[in-house]
C-alpha cells in the first residue's frame, strides 16, 4: 500500500474523478429519465442501485473495452439501442404526466440505466483506463468516488424535469445524439468518418432529431387516435 502515499497516485485519482465528472452528464440524464416515473420512495433506490451497478460495469468494461471497440457492428447495435431507449424514455416520460408517476417498474428502470450506461461508456472508459495505467485500486477508488456525483446529478435532474418538462425532451434528444455518435464511431465506418469529419455531427444531430420527432409523433397519436 506504499503507492497510497505517492503524489502520482493522488494525481491519478483526481484525474479519474474529473474525467468521470465530465463524462457522467449524459449518464445522469438517462438515470433521471428512467427513474422519474417511479414513486418518490423508489426513485432514490433506483438511482442508487442503477448508479452503483453502472459503475461496477464500468470497472469490468475497462478491462475489455479496447477489444470490444475493435469489433465491427458492435457500436452500430449499441447506437440503435440508445435511439430506442431515448424514444422509450420520451414517450413514457411526458405522456399523461399525472397518471404515469408511480406506475413504473424499478427493475425496468435499473435495466434501462444499465443498458444505456453500458453502451455510452464503451469509449469513455478507455480514457479512465489510460489514466489508471493498470492500477486497479486507483481505478476502483476513482469510479467509486464518482457514484455520489452521479447520484446527486440524477436527483437534481429529476427535480428539474418535474419543474421544467422541456428538459425531458432535451434529455431524450441528448440520448439520441449520443446514439448517432455511437453508430458513426463503429469500426466498420472508421474510414468513412475519417474522410468526412462532418459526418460525426450529422449522424449525432440525425439521432437527436429522429428520437424527438418519432417520440412526439407517437405522443400525438396516443392523444388523438386515428379514426
Amino acid at each position: 500500500m506504499e503507492f497510497l502515499s505517492t503524489a502520482d497516485f493522488w494525481i491519478g485519482l483526481m484525474k479519474i474523478v474529473w474525467i468521470n465528472i465530465i463524462l457522467s452528464g449524459d449518464n445522469a440524464v438517462v438515470i433521471a429519465l428512467a427513474a422519474r416515473s417511479l414513486p418518490p420512495e423508489q426513485q432514490k433506490k433506483a438511482i442508487m442501485f442503477g448508479s452503483g451497478a453502472a459503475v461496477f460495469l464500468r470497472i469490468v468494461l475497462t478491462v475489455v473495452a479496447a477489444k470490444l471497440l475493435e469489433l465491427s457492428f458492435l457500436q452500430v447495435i449499441g447506437g440503435c439501442l440508445l435511439l430506442w431507449i431515448g424514444y422509450q424514455l420520451l414517450t413514457g416520460g411526458e405522456e399523461e404526466e399525472g397518471q404515469a408517476k408511480g406506475k413504473g417498474s424499478m427493475a425496468a428502470a435499473i435495466r434501462t440505466i444499465l443498458i444505456a450506461d453500458l453502451v455510452m461508456s464503451l469509449d469513455n472508459v478507455i480514457a479512465v483506463a489510460a489514466t489508471a495505467q493498470g492500477n486497479m485500486v486507483l481505478l476502483i477508488m476513482g469510479l467509486a468516488i464518482s457514484i455520489p456525483l452521479v447520484i446527486f446529478g440524477s436527483t437534481l435532474m429529476i427535480k428539474l424535469m418535474d419543474r421544467f418538462p422541456v428538459i425531458i425532451t432535451l434529455g431524450a434528444a441528448l440520448i439520441g445524439w449520443v446514439g448517432g455518435e455511437t453508430i458513426v464511431n463503429d469500426n466498420l465506418l472508421h474510414g468513412v468518418a475519417l474522410a468526412h469529419p462532418w459526418l460525426h455531427y450529422v449522424a449525432a444531430a440525425a439521432g437527436a432529431v429522429l428520437v424527438v420527432a418519432v417520440g412526439k409523433w407517437m405522443q400525438a397519436r396516443q392523444v388523438k387516435p386515428l379514426a
